[in-house]
């Protein structure tokens, strides 16, 4: 009898697959998504109160992952890398990430870290980087994203953004809250990002 925790892995694989894109399809196929699971004690985080809000917005193709994961939201494990220290405490309150596969998942995978961000409406999360390569797929539009020294752009749903090694990234939402899917590859894949600009442009 499949787990709540294998649906989510299908879901998330099943909507990867759709994406168009060689970065993307390349890395779903490098994937190997026979993973063993870890147990996991649930977390809640403030940024949760989104996530209804996060399926409305979501487009056709994104709406079965977030709606599975707004109904299950209870039983998952919600982490936070930062703390109040680093960005101020409104920051915290509406910020959040979900690890479905990776070194602190609901699946065991050292190669990769796959899973969902969460950031509330009208925040601003700094620029800053990490050795990890980063692929983002907004499932919300409406956020403006900035890399390396270039301004903010707005990105729609289902967009592919790619951050190589140690460039510098920045977000920042406006009336609607975010959830990007992301991967990392290619570095240590829970290191906390280094803060500021002190990335390759």
């Amino acid at each position: 009898m499949p787990t709540i925790f294998d649906e989510l892995l299908d879901q998330f694989h099943a909507y990867l697959a759709g994406v168009d894109g060689d970065l993307v399809v390349d890395e779903v196929v490098r994937i190997g998504w026979d993973m063993p699971a870890r147990s996991l004690e649930p977390r809640a985080l403030g940024c949760l109160r989104y996530l209804d809000r996060i399926a409305e917005l979501a487009p056709a193709d994104a709406k079965p992952l977030t709606r599975f994961v707004a109904d299950r939201r209870a039983a998952l494990r919600w982490g936070q890398t930062y703390t109040a220290a680093d960005f101020g405490q409104t920051f915290i309150d509406n910020y959040g990430w979900l690890e479905v596969f990776g070194t602190r998942g609901h699946f065991v995978n050292e190669e990769v870290a796959a899973g969902l961000l969460i950031l509330g409406p009208e925040i601003v999360y700094p620029d800053h980087h990490h050795i990890a390569e980063e692929i983002y797929i907004p499932l919300t539009g409406g956020t403006e994203w900035r890399m390396g020294e270039g301004g903010f752009h707005s990105r729609d749903a289902g967009e592919v953004i790619h951050h190589a090694s140690n460039v510098n990234h920045a977000m920042r939402t406006g009336k609607e809250p975010l959830m990007a899917l992301y991967l990392w590859r290619g570095g240590p894949l829970a290191q906390k990002s280094t803060i500021g600009s002190g990335g390759r442009g």
